[in-house]
């Protein structure tokens, strides 16, 4: 994380028009006691004219240039809280200069982007049709931001002093304290990741419940008899309930016995489940969450890589029938998620190989640099328990799954771009009797997609090549050889994404942007096939 000097900015704020750069930046200013200040109003003042007329009379060109010397200026000798012009970040050099700052991106959807400035006639690059042109500065800048961010902070529908309150938060987490990412919605909740993390979870478990429900599988008992002892030590009564590891948990047996526990135990709306475990634990736990009562309390404890990323963070929970995985399920957000890092350390390293892989996704789908932080060790510090990249990558992956669930609850839109390198992998699952690891059958999932994607002709030969050399970079595999052809079409066919008994993958067009297709050509698909069979 960046240290702080008495002679450059406590913290940069960067993001598109809309994001509340100017309204937060004087909050954090205020209650830091330091300077705020806008390079858009500095460059005004050294031209001596608006940012309109500058635009209209010198050209957008000599406004960057001048941008730039500015942004370079208070770069060097502001010491309070700066915010950048929109396309500041656009420029390399601007770039360059961010390295070791504290960076906050404000992340805004359209809607409230443009309701807030998209008609006011004081953003040039707006002005015509605001939504569209927010549409098409974020496709191009939404990548950078979050290259150059330290922290990422989305502020929509959000008030300024809960999105300052976050932001400082993120200021002290430098260093040791945990980061705390905000997943937005109706019912917003926060994922700390850190490490020594068991006084959040009492804290997510809240005042009010006098009974908690710890679900956890068998190898974590000494763990959930230490969390269940403390949360008895605030008063509460808790029990704790071992159910079975991996898949074999997502049945509607194992979720009756919680259920009849839950009456037994005479558990109310006020009380509280809470996960102990990996993806499966989560995914249960959640349910009988969602289904008892018609709703009550979760609290998230992710004990693996591949749950503190994925299916810990989003809401969604579900079980596994005779037809597929996933089918039964309901959206049902925790109260909260703690990553605690340290039970990395004792996670077997195929685990930890096979969650990267959720993280790998991550980066393909949104964020460059998590692919650019594996790649710059061979893969080394993500594959190191207790290595600052690996944090850092953790950090990033809750990110990006947090924007977009936080847009798309329920899987409408956005939120299909979380299934890249899923319809292939599912079919893996089905074909191995669930035998596979879901990260391992996610990293050939990627591949065929990636293959499929250059068989239709939107992604190329480099983008397909790069996901290869990434997944065999930190272990993961890019060949599949089970089963056959038909068999893996036909449990394609049972997958979630299914519309109108057409298939739909979410394709790459390039890193970075995802994109759906509906209904491949028989003939691409099976090209696909053949190359993660062959892996050539």
């Amino acid at each position: 994380m960046p240290s702080h000097s008495a002679t450059r900015p406590v913290l940069v704020l960067v993001g598109p028009p809309g994001a509340g750069k100017t309204t937060v930046g004087r909050l954090l200013a205020s209650k830091l006691g330091v300077d705020f200040h806008d390079t858009d109003e500095a460059v005004e003042q050294t031209a001596g004219t608006t940012i309109p007329e500058l635009f209209r009379t010198r050209g957008e060109a000599h406004f960057r240039a001048l941008e730039h010397r500015v942004v370079t200026t208070e770069l060097a000798g502001h010491t309070g809280v700066l915010a950048l012009g929109g396309g500041a970040v656009m420029d390399p050099a601007t770039r360059a200069a961010l390295r070791d700052h504290m960076v906050v991106f404000l992340d805004v959807d359209t809607r409230q982007a443009v309701r807030r400035v998209g008609r006011s006639g004081n953003r040039p690059l707006l002005a015509g049709d605001p939504t569209a042109k927010f549409d098409a500065l974020m496709r191009e800048r939404r990548a950078v931001y979050e290259a150059v961010a330290t922290t990422v902070c989305v502020t929509t529908d959000r008030r300024p002093a809960e999105v300052a309150a976050q932001i400082l938060q993120a200021l002290a987490a430098r260093g040791d304290a945990p980061a705390r990412i905000h997943v937005g919605g109706p019912a917003g909740y926060d994922v700390v990741v850190g490490r020594d993390l068991d006084a959040e979870v009492a804290a997510m478990v809240g005042p009010d419940a006098t009974r908690v429900l710890v679900l956890h599988p068998g190898a974590l008992t000494d763990r959930a008899e230490s969390l269940r002892a403390a949360l008895e030590g605030d008063g509460r009564t808790a029990i704790r309930h071992t159910i079975p590891d991996a898949e074999q948990a997502k049945t509607l047996d194992v979720v009756a016995e919680c259920w009849d526990l839950l009456g037994t135990e005479r558990f109310g709306r006020e009380d509280v489940v809470v996960a102990l475990g990996g993806g499966a634990t989560t995914d249960v736990a959640g349910f009988v969450a969602a289904s008892w009562l018609r709703g009550v309390r979760l609290v998230n404890v992710p004990t693996t890589l591949l749950a503190m990323v994925d299916a810990a963070v989003g809401g969604k929970t579900g079980i596994n029938t005779a037809a597929g995985k996933n089918l039964v399920g309901a959206f049902h957000p925790p109260a909260g998620v703690v990553c605690d890092l340290t039970t990395l350390a004792t996670l077997p390293a195929d685990d930890l190989r096979a969650g990267l892989a959720e993280v790998i996704k991550a980066g393909f789908i949104a964020d460059p640099q998590i692919l650019r932080l594996v790649e710059a060790d061979g893969g080394a510090g993500a594959r190191t328990p207790g290595s600052a990249v690996l944090r850092e990558l953790v950090e990033r992956a809750v990110a990006v799954k947090a924007r977009v669930v936080s847009e798309d609850l329920r899987e409408q839109g956005l939120r299909e771009i979380l299934n890249y390198g899923h319809t292939f992998a599912h079919a893996i699952e089905r074909t191995e009797g669930y035998r596979w690891r879901h990260g391992d059958a996610v990293a050939v999932g990627m591949v065929f997609a990636a293959e499929l994607a250059h068989a239709t002709g939107i992604l190329d030969a480099a983008g397909v090549q790069r996901h290869r050399e990434l997944l065999t970079m930190v272990g993961l595999p890019v060949r599949y050889e089970g089963g056959t052809w038909s068999e893996l079409l036909e449990a394609m066919t049972h997958d979630k994404k299914v519309r109108g008994n057409a298939l739909r993958f979410v394709l790459l067009e390039d890193i970075g942007r995802p994109t759906v297709l509906r209904a491949p050509e028989p003939a691409h698909l099976e090209q696909a096939y053949a190359r993660v069979r062959a892996s050539a």
